[in-house]
């Protein structure tokens, strides 16, 4: 149950770049894979929503201007026809400093099959001590 809700999930996060400093995230395939009310939030608990294509484009416009090297490793994944939880061990390179992290993520999906909701579960104190920023900087939205 779930295979290719998890096959879309993983091309989702391959779109984001495969570690390289020439790979980009290709933010018009990311975006054709959410829903138009799509909904981001980038960490929890506390973190910022980012909600509709617009919001999330800008979102990931500013993301790539302060990080690189990104790569999604998918460690482990549990998935419904509705729903892919990836648990993941991330790489990137963020204001020029080595930030490989933890995580999980959770996908729900529209009847479409599309993204609608996206959340990120992360520990946002060992990122922004990895960035060398003070968290009330990565509170802000940079």
């Amino acid at each position: 149950m779930g295979i290719a809700q998890e096959k879309f999930i993983a091309d989702f996060c391959d779109a984001w770049g495969d570690g390289s400093l020439e790979t980009k995230p290709d933010v018009e395939k990311i975006l054709s894979m959410m829903s138009e009310d799509a909904e981001w939030q980038l960490w929890v608990p506390g973190g910022p929503v980012y909600k509709g294509k617009a919001a999330l484009r800008d979102e990931i416009h500013r993301q790539i201007r302060i990080a690189t090297n990104n790569k999604c490793n998918i460690v482990n994944v549990l998935s419904s026809d509705t729903m892919v939880m990836q648990e993941r061990s991330d790489t990137a390179v963020i204001l020029g400093k080595p930030c490989p992290h933890q995580m999980v993520a959770i996908y729900e999906l529209d009847e479409n099959g599309l993204i609608k909701r996206w959340r990120e579960y992360l520990d946002m104190a060992d990122l922004t001590r990895k960035m060398g920023v003070n968290e009330e900087f990565a509170g802000s939205g940079g």
